[in-house]
């Protein structure tokens, strides 16, 4: 399959290219620089140089692929308005061919919840809410075979939000101990990025038109006990101390918002219906062999 990938030279996009080209695949990764043009190349992909609010050559990049995986955005304030240029560009080009679409949402947008599926109200904090809309434009486009992946806290590899845990302050004293992001009972849902880069290919192959996956590989340790883990990968012996919530998000903003809420989530239904199989290692094995 001819596939139009963005986001591959970033932490996702990159496990994600990893497994397209081996399945014999033939990738074109969009990319914004001849220095990303040489990484994704080097990966076995061919590079289109371009920009995510240029959504005619989007649109003509994909009308010339056989199904398109989203995976960029700009992580700024631009945002909600640039993926919106670029789904719509994608969807436009795709628009009555049944080829597939893969989008990109992510866990947060329904909130606080034990027992977050794939038919969970949508109670997205500040930082995401603009996701909401957009993916459902995604799932009722007509004339295309989408797919919505929401992803959960994304570890391994020595990449994702753990680095923020570990780059969290520390208390003073011959026996420091390491800042959580609040008060540390809150859960995280959380996947391995091979294991999501995997979720994103079965999609691609066949999964049904409309559906929508949480990426979730069913380990929903507490802030406490991730930041604990950390705690002794950085030799601080796993000791931690809360932060209250008003400085948490006087440290971290919008994010300390989305950090905040208390999640679980299992993933089941990419189980079922794309026969998705997590592998790697839970995210406390995973930090108790990372070096921060």
């Amino acid at each position: 399959m001819r596939v139009l990938l963005t986001g591959g030279t970033g932490y996702i996009g990159a496990s994600v290219l990893d497994r397209l080209v081996p399945r014999g695949h033939q990738v074109t990764a969009v990319v914004r620089s001849a220095e990303k043009a040489d990484l994704v190349r080097g990966r076995g992909a061919e590079p289109a140089i371009a920009d995510l609010a240029d959504g005619d050559t989007l649109e003509r990049l994909a009308a010339a692929s056989d199904g398109v995986i989203h995976l960029a955005a700009p992580d700024d304030e631009t945002s909600a308005t640039v993926d919106e240029i670029a789904v719509t560009s994608f969807l436009r080009a795709l628009r009555n061919t049944d080829r597939p679409f893969v989008h990109t949402t992510g866990v947060w947008v329904h909130g606080s919840g034990s027992a977050i599926t794939e038919t969970s109200a949508m109670n997205a904090p500040r930082l995401t809410a603009w996701r909401v809309p957009l993916a459902n434009l995604v799932r009722d486009a007509q004339g295309v075979r989408t797919s919505v992946i929401a992803p959960a806290v994304v570890y391994g590899k020595g990449g994702g939000l753990l680095n923020l845990v570990a780059a969290g302050p520390q208390t003073a004293g011959n026996a420091p101990a390491l800042t959580m992001v609040g008060p540390g009972d809150q859960h995280w849902s959380t996947v391995h990025v091979d294991d999501l880069a995997e979720l994103y290919v079965l999609a691609l192959e066949k999964a049904p038109a409309g559906s929508y996956f949480l990426g979730a590989g069913g380990e929903n340790p507490t802030v406490r006990e991730i930041t604990e883990a950390v705690s002794r990968s950085l030799g601080l012996d796993g000791r931690v101390e809360p932060e209250p919530v008003v400085q948490t998000l006087d440290r971290l903003g919008l994010l300390g918002e989305a950090l905040l809420l208390d999640q679980q989530a299992s993933g089941d239904t990419a189980r079922r219906i794309l026969g998705w199989s997590p592998q790697a290692p839970s995210v406390l094995d995973d930090i108790a062999h990372t070096k921060f």
